[in-house]
């Protein structure tokens, strides 16, 4: 049961207990039933709506239960009515239209129960007794609009006559010509009909009304956009012109109203109206600093219509013009961000690093102008940990969040990582417990899988192995169908310090089991068998690991020339190094190798074997 139909059934309980108490006074006090949530939250992408909804099956509750009869049949009636709530909470629709039906016997002019009964009626494809029901309400109510305009769906969509539809939908505009639904119903029932023209012809009639509500004007000129933006053609300039029309008209008295807002920004951004979006998305952001959909609107909006680089271009003139404004330097990175993100798909390597770093820079401006909200600082650090590998500069962003956000745990979260990334281990750890601390005060949602694969990483480089091994098993135990990348690093963990061999055995089996031609899992098998002494097979693994790699790994060609010394191969072992070297120029160690098998190569000796690892 939803919360709003359980305070529904309790209210009207009480009502019951009120009425026993006041039957003999002579008028009964206004009933206050709640109705349950009906509506629903309009598409966050215009004009993708179903024009076509079926509001037969419109379940909203009656609103207001004011029963003009005795006051023992307004009991008995409201009465019935909890009853039929309960019966259809229960999903017996007859019994619950037996009920309703009961109540609009005593008051048929109870509109919205009148709608409801009519709708489940219309569900069981009754339509006579649904019709028969909106005219006895009509006829009780006759200034309603609502059973008119259900009375013309039905008719229109099920029944096919389309004249008596719309001669309901005027008689609902004679009664309140600002009613928005019913130039909404009339556009529809012609839609229903194949008339466009007679669709276009309803809305041009609203047009000529004279109201200041902008909700009135932005839904009509969504209509109008449903008719003229179509998948099949490109609409004229002049078409276009007029629903812009009608949406400054809505701007016009907009305000600050964020839902008129958001629909202005939404038509401009799906229309390519680049110009005229920005600046409705950039005062919604303004009205609400955190609406990150509206943020992602606008990004999606540019990406889809293709017009990021104007996008771009514009957002740095409204920097110009409003430099003290955060909103223009959060929106103009995260473009910039996604732009760098698919010059990296298109292996534009040195392009994609330069957006990232304009990103990282208008993240940082961002924090500037305004440094009291969470969110850049871990863009900004994403950016700088991933494509740019600027761990120590991330280390300071994070620390300057910290102190602005002391007790939130993804904070924590990123810094740790930023701080193994930077080989600061034994502060990585101290940090990622505290984040573990906070998380546990909190509602725990950051302590997942990855959490402990990333904890695990921070103990393994800080030589706690026993600690890693075990933050490994916990993160693998918290998602084991996804636990591939933790058995590997575990298995190679082991592996590398020459540990629990026989453990690392079957923890990478598992990982290879997932994903079979992983090459960082292949790379972890063969280092594996050259810490069990299996040379020949080490090698053979190796050598398929570097082919499996998307791209070079200093670390498999170290491992694979450490293979070919273990063999006597110098020659071998020297080239696979000086591979290895080319790719990590600042691995000393890797350096004494090559020196030490060169040196001892001139002097006709063999390196010695048991020197390396």
């Amino acid at each position: 049961m939803s919360a709003s139909r359980g305070s529904e059934r309790r209210l009207a309980t009480l009502l019951l207990v009120i009425i026993g108490c006041v039957v003999s006074q002579p008028v009964l006090a206004r009933s206050r039933i709640a109705s349950p949530a009906s509506t629903v939250a309009p598409s966050p992408v215009p004009f993708k709506k179903a024009l076509h909804q079926d509001d037969s099956l419109d379940y909203s509750a009656a609103k207001d239960l004011q029963l003009r009869l005795e006051n023992e049949h307004k009991a008995d009636a409201l009465a019935r009515f909890v009853e039929g709530m309960s019966f259809e909470e229960n999903g017996e629709m007859d019994k619950a239209l037996a009920a309703y039906r009961k109540v609009l016997d005593v008051d048929p002019g109870q509109v919205q129960l009148a709608g409801r009964v009519a709708s489940l009626l219309a569900r069981q494809d009754d339509f006579p007794e649904a019709i028969d029901v909106l005219k006895d309400a009509i006829k009780a109510t006759p200034n309603a609009p609502e059973p008119l305009l259900q009375l013309a769906f039905i008719y229109a969509k099920y029944l096919g006559r389309t004249d008596q539809a719309i001669d309901y939908v005027n008689r609902a505009i004679a009664i309140n010509p600002r009613n928005i639904a019913a130039y909404e119903r009339l556009c529809e029932v012609a839609l229903v009909a194949g008339d466009e023209k007679k669709a276009l012809q309803a809305l041009d009639r609203a047009t000529a009304l004279k109201t200041d509500d902008p909700t009135f004007w932005s839904r009509l000129g969504k209509l109008y956009a449903t008719i003229v933006f179509k998948t099949d053609r490109t609409p004229t300039p002049d078409e276009i012109a007029r629903v812009n029309e009608i949406f400054k008209k809505a701007a016009d008295h907009a305000g600050n109203d964020i839902a008129v807002l958001k629909d202005l920004a939404d038509y401009y951004a799906s229309t390519q109206q680049i110009k005229e979006a920005i600046p409705l998305y950039l005062r919604l952001l303004e009205l609400e600093p955190e609406d990150t959909n509206s943020r992602e609107k606008l990004a999606a909006g540019f990406l889809l219509t293709n017009q990021r680089d104007k996008a771009v271009a514009m957002l740095e003139e409204i920097i110009k013009q409003h430099p003290e404004k955060y909103q223009p330097y959060d929106l103009l990175a995260g473009l910039l961000d996604d732009t760098a993100r698919t010059l990296e798909r298109d292996k534009k390597k040195d392009e994609a690093k330069a957006a990232f770093a304009k990103a990282a820079a208008n993240y940082e401006q961002s924090l500037v102008v305004n440094p009291d909200r969470p969110s850049p600082y871990l863009h900004l650090a994403e950016i700088l940990l991933g494509p740019l590998k600027e761990s120590e500069r991330a280390v300071k962003v994070l620390n300057e969040a910290r102190q602005h956000f002391p007790r939130t745990p993804e904070i924590a979260y990123y810094l740790g990582i930023a701080q193994r990334e930077a080989k600061h281990s034994q502060e990585a750890v101290a940090t990622f417990e505290e984040a573990l601390h906070e998380a546990e005060l909190d509602d725990g949602e950051i302590t997942n899988a990855r959490f402990y694969f990333d904890y695990g990483a921070a103990a393994e480089q800080a030589g706690l192995y026993d600690k890693a091994a075990g933050l490994f098993q916990k993160s693998i135990a918290l998602d084991p169908a996804n636990a591939a990348d933790a058995y590997n690093y575990l298995a190679y963990m082991w592996a590398d310090h020459n540990l629990r061999l026989d453990e690392a055995e079957q923890m990478i089996k598992l990982a290879l089991q997932s994903d079979p031609n992983n090459g960082a899992y292949i790379d972890t098998l063969g280092w594996l068998e050259y810490r069990e002494g299996k040379f020949d097979q080490a090698l053979v693994d190796l050598l398929r690991a570097a082919q499996k790699l998307t791209r070079d790994d200093p670390v498999v060609f170290e491992h694979i020339g450490d293979t070919f010394a273990k063999m006597n191969k110098v020659a071998q072992a020297v080239d696979a190094w000086q591979k290895a070297l080319n790719l990590d120029p600042q691995n000393k160690s890797l350096s004494e190798k090559i020196d030490n098998a060169k040196t001892k190569m001139s002097k006709g000796q063999l390196p010695n074997a048991n020197s390396i690892h």
